[in-house]
């Protein structure tokens, strides 16, 4: 027969790894939500946009259930490893719920790019996307599996995505000086590529809530490299 202490530290284990599961449903709902957000700015769908702004609410949904999980959780007296993993896991979730609202921004965005002809810098967009979708994916997987070390490759990784938005960043501007017809559509982009950069951001932060989660500290981490020169632009 099972002691009833065994029963309460089973299901405490139990509840831990159903937050994880959702957590990385979670993330994987959000990964969908990018790519499919990156799509419609390709293929210039109102409706498939219209869609992936709805979708959200799924997303933030889950972020609710997920606060009620940690919740119940912390009222259990949990032990301080316990605790790093109920505070990592609201943190992540919260960083996927803003990677979501990003993903619907970028597809809000596409809806009003539509309303201007079609300009080349899509193709930089979607380049820069891409670097965000693999970003995220990573630092899932890593978080699948509490890898640290690929977490910290993850969060290394921030400076090429910063560099590449940068590119683009100048680029756009180029383009709007040549020619102003380009101004409105180019200006869309901007805020496109600016949403895709914060998604790096926030895969990051995951990144470093691996971290956390296993060694109970932040502060050890070294300064990551960051190489988002916009605010230099003259």
């Amino acid at each position: 027969m099972t002691q009833p202490h065994d029963h309460i530290v089973k299901s405490y284990d139990e509840e831990q790894q159903r937050l994880h599961n959702e957590i990385l449903r979670m993330g994987e709902m959000s990964v969908a939500q990018l790519e499919a957000a990156l799509d419609v700015v390709e293929r210039r769908d109102d409706k498939a946009a219209e869609r992936i702004i709805a979708n959200d609410e799924a997303i933030d949904a889950l972020e609710q259930e997920i606060s009620h999980d940690v919740m119940r959780l912390s009222l259990r007296g949990p032990m301080a490893s316990d605790l790093r993993v109920i505070l990592a896991a609201l943190r992540i979730a919260s960083d996927i719920e803003r990677i979501g609202d990003y993903a619907a921004n970028v597809a809000k965005r596409s809806m009003a790019l539509n309303l201007s002809p079609p300009i080349p810098h899509t193709l930089g967009l979607r380049a820069l996307g891409a670097l965000a979708v693999q970003q995220l994916r990573d630092v899932l997987a890593a978080y699948r599996v509490m890898d640290v070390e690929a977490a910290q490759r993850v969060r290394a990784r921030d400076a090429e995505l910063d560099a590449q938005y940068t590119g683009l960043f100048r680029e756009l501007l180029t383009y709007m000086m040549e020619d102003a017809r380009a101004i409105t559509p180019c200006t869309h982009l901007l805020f496109m590529a600016k949403n895709l950069e914060r998604i790096g951001d926030h895969a990051t932060n995951i990144a470093e809530n691996i971290w956390f989660r296993a060694h109970g500290e932040s502060l050890t981490l070294p300064p990551r490299e960051k190489r988002d020169d916009t605010n230099t632009v003259a």
